[in-house]
């Protein structure tokens, strides 16, 4: 027999794992959890990541013909957040297009005036008018350009708004079992994320966008004017800038790809150093070094993969610039070739370079903005499918409104299989409440109780025929959200909302510009929350969030409280309690359910208290025993402890416990 470890079954460099398995030693890992070289390729498949590097891969052709659907649909929006507004973005978009040609046609009557014959004097004086003429129009241009800017910011923030509310609706209201799938939570928060930011954005593209086509059709229809001739030579002078264009701004987007990631991965290390919730923790693991290293790491490799896009940048524009300069001397040598043989007068010819020119600034912006607006259309055409997703999976909104009183609810053979599950979490349950019976739900974790809470809550439907009927009524033909109001729900883990104290408790009615202040003074006295609300400066409009100014702290015992004060606040005919009491003390828990329970029942109201603690449940009317999604005992306390099943057998194990501890303290 070996000694040391290996006497106890363990040979050196494992750990024991689950069921008995050997674990072995991990490797000795960068902080992040992941090599340099590691990164990015990890993290490349989130969510938020889905389109990025998109028109970086697409082909001119794909991107071109993309873009009149994307400006129809970005258009649509724009149309129905405010019609004035975008007919005054389209139709000033047009007159400052048409002013920047007829100014380049004046400068071309301007130049012609100086280039004609006799002293220069006299040709400055008969140039004036023309260049009078020059500046109404470059005037005109600035005028009608502030007026799309103010257009602009009247539409722009009526879209985000219009489908950021929209989208809040939608998601806020799906049904609940949707909100456990993982698939659905990824898709809204790369829809918010990522499609409501692009939303804000992409109006302003492609205006501009609009404006860099109308600016070079506008050049192109001036130098068709001068010299049909000098098309071919526009061709000429911008195709390779416009190609160079091309390449840089791919390389810009595969660049932000790898520097999306590790600017998010930055993003996560930046948050936990300065969360509140994440500092006491912080600080007693001393952990702020490793944090700051991986942050430090991280931030190293953002400043190395800018470097290295300024420098590739530099490195085409030059490429860019080389091929263009060949290209524009073989245009202005053809220019030359034409006022040699008087094809051209001299002030055409000197404002077609100013044509060239200003095409090759409207291309360069057009492929730029061009690579933007398709890339971001995706993610605004993904918020829009999501929003679409969304209205198929909304609660029924028809049906008969759920009844101010329920006398029965009866459960019949209800099954429940949360998605991406096999295993059923309720199978086959069955049982009847009533009016005035306060009754307990008991078991082991995952045995169904809280599933079978929310069924009678009406947050999940029953599934394979099973049936939820109220007073005789199947729920499914109700309507879902008034059935839904007919349920105060307090939950283990209870929302600690952002609002006073008071809000904190009318929010259950859906309302926080209306109280019923003695509904809210009861409800506190009967949950204890009120010794907690008379104890804050400010009392009822006491801000109960330190992330506020003068927000104030409360500790999760008396969250609790407020939570149950705001289930029996709303006052409904059904009240289910799940675990409401876990994190109060002994004292306080005693309280609440001598309040609740035991010292206000109401006739009208049935209770449901869900409970790990046996003796809270010992006066309840009846208690059902879940177990593997059923429902294996029921009856009252002394019933069941008189049966020796499984409830007596929790309930003497907890007891003993109880004993054993008081005879330490004795």
């Amino acid at each position: 027999m070996s000694g040391g470890s290996d006497a106890h079954g363990l040979r050196q460099g494992a750990v024991p794992g689950p069921r008995g398995a050997e674990l072995p030693l991990p490797p000795a890992a960068v902080p992040g959890g992941a090599q340099d070289g590691d990164i990015a390729d990890g993290l490349e498949e989130a969510y938020w990541s889905v389109y990025d590097g998109a028109a970086s891969k697409a082909t001119v052709g794909q991107i071109l013909t993309r873009l009149p659907r994307i400006v129809r649909q970005i258009g649509r929006l724009a149309w129905t957040a405010d019609r004035t507004a975008t007919l005054a973005v389209v139709v000033l978009q047009l007159a400052s297009a048409a002013m920047t040609a007829f100014g380049l046609m004046a400068s071309v009557a301007v130049l012609r005036e100086l280039f004609a014959e006799g002293p220069t004097p006299d040709r400055v004086r008969a140039a004036i008018p023309q260049l009078l003429v020059v500046v109404g129009f470059m005037a005109a241009r600035a005028l009608l350009e502030a007026g799309v800017a103010v257009a602009q910011a009247l539409v722009t923030p009526k879209i985000r708004t219009a489908l950021e509310c929209e989208f809040l609706t939608l998601t806020a209201h799906v049904r609940l079992e949707v909100v456990d799938d993982a698939d659905w939570h990824d898709e809204a928060y790369r829809a918010n994320d990522r499609g409501l930011f692009y939303a804000r954005q992409i109006v302003g593209q492609v205006v501009s966008l609009a404006a860099a086509l109308l600016g070079l059709v506008g050049t192109a229809g001036v130098l068709g004017v001068l010299h049909p001739a000098l098309l071919p030579l526009l061709l000429l002078s911008v195709l390779p800038v416009g190609a160079a264009a091309v390449r840089a701004a791919r390389a810009r987007f595969h660049s932000f790809k790898r520097w999306n990631t590790l600017q998010r991965r930055v993003r996560v290390f930046s948050w936990l150093l300065l969360e509140r919730d994440a500092a006491a923790e912080l600080r007693s693991d001393t952990a702020q070094g490793a944090l700051l290293e991986e942050h430090r790491r991280l931030t190293t490799r953002i400043a190395e993969e800018d470097t290295r896009l300024g420098v590739s940048s530099a490195r085409l524009t030059l490429a860019g610039r080389a091929v263009g300069g060949i290209g524009t001397g073989i245009t202005y040598t053809a220019l030359g070739a034409m006022l040699i043989a008087g094809w051209l007068p001299l002030a055409a010819g000197a404002g077609a370079v100013l044509a060239i020119q200003a095409a090759q600034s409207s291309l360069t912006r057009l492929v730029d903005v061009s690579h933007l607006v398709y890339e971001h259309a995706m993610w605004v055409d993904d918020l829009l499918a999501f929003q679409e997703r969304c209205r198929t999976l909304q609660p029924r909104r028809s049906g008969l409104p759920a009844p101010e009183t329920v006398k029965t609810i009866t459960l019949d053979d209800v099954s429940f299989t949360y998605p991406g599950k096999d295993t059923p979490a309720l199978n086959g349950i069955s049982l009847t409440l009533h009016a005035g019976q306060t009754v307990a739900f008991v078991g082991v974790n995952g045995s169904g109780k809280s599933t079978c809470a929310r069924l009678l809550a009406g947050l999940y439907e029953p599934q394979d025929g099973g049936t939820v009927r109220w007073d005789g009524v199947n729920v499914l033909d109700m309507d879902a959200e008034s059935l839904q109001a007919r349920v105060g729900c307090v939950l283990q883990d209870p929302v600690r909302f952002p609002f006073s104290a008071l809000a904190n408790l009318t929010v259950s009615r859906g309302t926080l510009t209306e109280a019923d202040p003695q509904r809210a003074l009861d409800a506190a006295r009967a949950s204890g929350a009120e010794q907690v609300i008379a104890g804050l400066p400010g009392r009822w409009e006491a801000l109960l969030s330190k992330r506020f100014r003068d927000g104030q702290e409360l500790s999760a015992g008396q969250w609790a409280k407020v939570a149950v004060a705001r289930g029996l606040y709303k006052n409904a005919p059904v009240l289910l309690l799940d675990e409401p009491t876990a994190s109060m003390d002994p004292r306080a828990e005693h309280a609440v359910y001598e309040a609740v329970l035991r010292d206000n029942p109401r006739p009208d109201q049935i209770t449901v208290l869900i409970s790990h603690r046996l003796a809270s449940v010992v006066a309840c009317d009846r208690i059902f025993v879940f177990d593997g999604g059923r429902i294996i005992e029921s009856g009252t306390h002394q019933e069941l402890m008189n049966l020796g099943g499984e409830y007596a057998a929790m309930f003497t194990l907890q007891a003993a416990g109880y004993r054993a501890e008081a005879g330490e303290a004795a």
